[in-house]
């Protein structure tokens, strides 16, 4: 990464309009997130959405995703989920209808109208999430026992409902604005800025933590006396260490790749001689991304769900008891850790981890079509060095992707469990949960996208200082 070439690139006054206008989207953004819905008492919502959010994982993960809008009772609750999940559906119906797989290949006039049937996919998706948000969240005001003000007419209803749905459009329409100007991918810098901006409220609760001296103060060498608190110091010394080296770890896994040289055959057509060279295909550790941790989360919050709302219909029912406590992240902050441990505390993290595992390698067998590229190189004339074109690529292919996916598909889960890691270390070790959890997914999301986004820039400030070099 040249930064010298990139600042450098920032006396072009294209590249200045690019990077303000992203600013000025993100900013706008921001601004949406503290918009509310208008709908009935906004502190009796928020303090339900509370509710939703400290008791499923699935919640919190939402949360994370829209930047604060779940808990801030924005018109941007529904954040960008609708888009995703019509992302997501509109890839597999490309690989399972045939139709769709050949409109996906005319080039880019193919790509751009399944990019519309995208948005258009998005809008039911987003009205489906909204009604559903709206309808679970009246469920958690009415369990509190409390109600909300002016009592919401059927008008309200459809104007709230209108409201998070225009706000979830809004968002995937700035997350494209972003792309357009060829400053990484919009969504994912959208998602980038929702993981920063909780950011500084840790930093603070941690700050608080760490210089509240009511059980002394600490000594060091005997002579130098600093007003932080002694436990906290260790504690957050540890957590700065552990933070910088997973970071590190996040890093390589991410830029990880198996590097497979392809050699193209020297064909004449007349007096032109083309061919004969040799080129790269890079294959990364974790092809999939951060999908499988989004299926895995959702897979395992419908169980949950479900038993809460049999719960409220029937409260003496312990199938749903069993339901949500087998199904539910672990709560910290309602964990009674006097008496340690039990076997139960451990199915959550256990099913996270084999169900990260195994859409890994279902995400990752849909995102890399071995036979596709196998036959797109025997086409161009390509092969691979001791293996034959066509159907033996393609099984070369396969084995190649199966062993990198074993350790990615580990590695990933192991990146998802690292908030459940850290609190069950410190249960185990101390007694009690810190409360201070790693977001594992939040930092590989936060790496990779950092990553794309300065390759992109890089790319660009070369472009526009390309004239420099002559």
């Amino acid at each position: 990464m040249n930064f010298k070439t990139i600042f450098k690139s920032l006396k072009n006054k294209d590249m200045r309009k690019r990077i303000i206008a992203v600013v000025g989207i993100l900013v706008a953004y921001r601004i949406l997130a503290h918009v509310p819905v208008p709908l009935g008492d906004t502190t009796t919502f928020k303090s339900a959405i509370d509710n939703l959010v400290n008791s499923t994982d699935f919640g919190g993960f939402i949360n994370l995703i829209s930047g604060g809008g779940l808990t801030n009772f924005s018109i941007i609750l529904v954040g960008l989920s609708p888009y995703i999940t019509s992302s997501i559906v509109m890839q597999l119906l490309t690989k399972a209808i045939p139709r769709m797989e050949e409109l996906n290949k005319d080039g880019e006039a193919g790509r751009r109208k399944i990019s519309q049937w995208t948005r258009i996919l998005t809008v039911p998706l987003a009205i489906l999430q909204s009604i559903a948000y709206i309808f679970i969240l009246n469920q958690e005001v009415i369990a509190a026992n409390t109600s909300v003000s002016a009592d919401p007419t059927f008008a309200q209803w459809a104007l709230s409902i209108t409201a998070m749905v225009a706000g979830s459009i809004l968002l995937m329409w700035l997350g494209e604005l972003i792309t357009e100007q060829g400053i990484g991918n919009g969504i994912s810098t959208v998602i980038f800025c929702s993981i920063v901006s909780g950011f500084p409220t840790t930093i603070t609760n941690i700050g608080r933590s760490l210089f509240d001296t009511s059980s002394g103060t600490l000594s060091l060498f005997g002579w130098l006396d600093l007003p932080v608190n002694p436990q906290m110091f260790y504690i957050v010394l540890g957590l700065g260490v552990g933070m910088i080296i997973v970071l590190y770890l996040l890093v390589k896994i991410n830029e990880a790749q198996r590097i497979i040289t392809i050699n193209y055959a020297k064909r004449v057509r007349g007096n032109s001689a083309y061919g004969g060279i040799k080129s790269i295909m890079p294959i990364k550790l974790i092809a999939a991304g951060v999908v499988p941790v989004i299926f895995a989360v959702a897979f395992l919050s419908v169980p949950a769900f479900v038993g809460q709302l049999i719960q409220r219909a029937d409260p003496s029912s312990e199938i749903a008891a069993n339901m949500v406590d087998w199904f539910s992240a672990p709560s910290v902050s309602t964990y009674d850790y006097t008496n340690g441990l039990s076997w139960e505390d451990y199915i959550y993290p256990v099913l996270y981890f084999v169900l990260v595992v195994m859409f890994t390698y279902f995400y990752t067998s849909i995102v890399f079509n071995s036979q596709e590229i196998a036959e797109n190189l025997q086409k161009q004339g390509g092969f691979i060095e001791g293996v034959r074109p066509g159907k033996q690529t393609e099984i070369y292919f396969n084995k190649t992707v199966n062993r990198l996916n074993l350790f990615g598909a580990l590695a990933l889960g192991v990146i998802a469990l690292l908030p459940y890691i850290v609190d069950y270390i410190f249960i185990i070790t101390l007694g009690y949960p810190l409360g201070l959890s790693i977001s594992g997914t939040g930092l590989l999301i936060v790496v990779t996208v950092a990553l794309e986004n300065l390759r992109q820039i890089n790319s660009r400030a070369l472009m526009v200082t390309y004239d420099d070099y002559q």
